[in-house]
């Protein structure tokens, strides 16, 4: 009798995920480049639009023409194809869960236009959430032309949305973390390969046409030394903070936004592009993802702190804004802004108060990027790498590593929702029509507790508690769903990402865990079930 986890997996299965994945990162990297090239020039004309029409009433008024006319459009388009709106990395996490279906030809074209009509009119929106759903859509379309079953699919999806992070930031290793920590948040050797594989294809298209270098370049001319890491300790902390501010802010302005109500979300675009409009003659630096913000911060020295923090605030509060009016485009490439921002004025606080030699900024700047990001998506290893990319250092990988573990749990400490975890939750939650707010009973004095995750794919999902031969000592007593937990009965179906909780007999333990681990993981063949009641 072959155990159920030694024959989970195909080998030859494998190798048919990792040329998929190679096809889907080709596809989505040549979408990504053409998308990258599109927003660089409509942050070009942008540009230009201003320098012409500055001081001159005539001209600033037909540039107001102009973002109304893009105002509207934007506004029409997400009316017929509300999956364009936002983000779009919750979009691919919904269809992943199954409660979401996003049809992905008008996805892909509608997202691709509107994020450059966004960055012509100036709202400071980023493109890595757009470019994982592009990416995704890409992955969906390669899997229905190929025929793919559901359960494949939903891995080619989740190839295209790494590959879409890959070459968004240029930094592949960046997108298969993502891709497994956030999006997927399973770990499965089919998977890992595609992953890897669609992230290396996209990155090599990519690169033909953009060049080597990252999005964001972070030089850093020397570590900090040792005696300075309680000073890490304390960024680290005050990022966390930062960070549930940042999703405490976010959500509010968002939910604020909401009450405007109307059949099109014409009232809170208008929001976003009017003051767009505004900054793009008092503040134009604040305008787009953050681009005109990081240059002047290679030349940390000429910034004062009162300038850093007012850059800090003005640039969150636009972001805010703009995300809140459920704008088209992604708050990653801002965050990062963010984070540099925060990073270098703690860096110009310890170097002006203690003595710290200026040329460490840049290493704030670092970490504050990795911290920001770590408490505000929860997904520190991605953090870790993505700074990691940015900056080619391995000397930085302990103080990086500090700063993400810290933040990120200062960060759950505040009880504030993970950023996308809540815009999935909404995002579901709209669509269904109602939320689901249930609780679990406590569990105390019980025996032994055992918490998996239903894989997409596996043995489990799509089924009731009650049609499911379970171990006679085995007994699921929660389910975590949505950030929600729920109290199961045998009419419950279990549903990918479902994070069910099993109590079992200490003397069965190790048969009864081998048993459960096997059935919450993908199956990517016929698999008997050998284990009876």
């Amino acid at each position: 009798m072959i155990h159920p986890v030694a024959r989970r997996l195909s080998r030859r299965f494998q190798i048919v995920m990792l040329l998929d994945g190679l096809l889907v990162g080709c596809a989505t990297g040549l979408v990504i480049t053409c998308y990258r090239l599109a927003l660089t020039w409509a942050e070009a004309t942008l540009r230009a639009a201003i320098a012409w029409s500055q001081g001159n009433p005539l001209r600033m008024g037909l540039w107001a023409l102009v973002v109304l006319g893009l105002l509207v459009t934007v506004t029409l388009l997400v009316w017929r194809i509300p999956s364009i709106s936002g983000s779009g990395i919750p979009q691919v996490e919904a269809e992943l869960e199954g409660k979401y279906e996003q049809p992905w030809q008008t996805t892909l074209v509608g997202k691709f236009f509107v994020g450059t009509c966004t960055t012509l009119s100036g709202l400071s929106l980023g493109r890595e959430g757009p470019s994982i759903q592009l990416g995704g859509m890409a992955g969906k379309g390669i899997a229905r032309g190929l025929r793919k079953p559901k359960d494949e699919e939903h891995i080619l999806i989740t190839c295209g949305a790494a590959a879409g992070m890959a070459a968004a930031f240029h930094a592949p290793l960046t997108g298969v973390m993502f891709a497994i920590e956030e999006i997927h948040k399973t770990f499965s050797a089919p998977l890992v390969i595609a992953v890897m594989g669609s992230c290396i294809g996209a990155d090599f298209v990519s690169s033909q046409v953009l060049g080597m270098k990252p999005v964001v370049t972070i030089a850093i001319y020397d570590q900090l030394p040792h005696g300075a890491y309680p000073y890490v300790l304390l960024l680290a902390v005050l990022l966390g903070l930062l960070g549930a501010a940042h999703n405490a802010g976010m959500f509010a302005l968002q939910d604020l936004m909401a009450r405007l109500g109307g059949k099109t979300n014409l009232r809170r675009y208008a929001i976003a592009f009017g003051a767009a409009l505004v900054l793009s003659y008092v503040a134009p630096k604040l305008l787009c993802g953050g681009e005109a913000i990081l240059e002047p911060l290679e030349n940390i020295d000429i910034l004062s702190l009162g300038t850093l923090l007012g850059l800090l605030v003005a640039k969150y509060a636009f972001t805010a804004l703009c995300f809140g009016s459920g704008a088209p485009g992604g708050t990653l490439f801002p965050l990062v802004v963010l984070g540099g921002i925060a990073g270098c004025a703690f860096g110009v606080v310890v170097v002006n108060s203690f003595g710290l030699s200026q040329m460490y900024l840049a290493n704030f700047a670092m970490l504050g990027v990795c911290g920001l990001f770590a408490s505000v998506v929860r997904s520190p290893v991605t953090a870790v790498i993505l700074v990691f990319e940015l900056t080619g250092s391995f000397e930085a990988f302990l103080s990086l590593s500090i700063v993400s573990i810290c933040s990120y749990l200062v960060a759950n400490v505040t009880r504030v929702e993970p950023f996308y975890e809540r815009l999935l939750a909404s995002l579901v939650a709209k669509s269904a029509g109602e939320e689901t707010n249930e609780q679990v009973d406590a569990l105390e004095g019980r025996q032994i507790l055992h918490g998996h995750v239903v894989e997409i794919g596996s043995e489990l999902a799509g089924k009731a508690i009650s049609a499911v031969v379970w171990p006679q000592d085995a007994l699921v007593v929660s389910i975590r769903r949505d950030g929600k937990a729920i109290t199961p009965t045998g009419d419950t179906v279990l549903e990918p990402f479902d994070l069910i909780t099993v109590i079992m007999d200490v003397a069965h333990e190790a048969d009864d865990e081998a048993w459960l681990r096997a059935q919450c993981e993908t199956v990517t063949g016929y698999v008997e079930d050998t284990r009876g009641v």
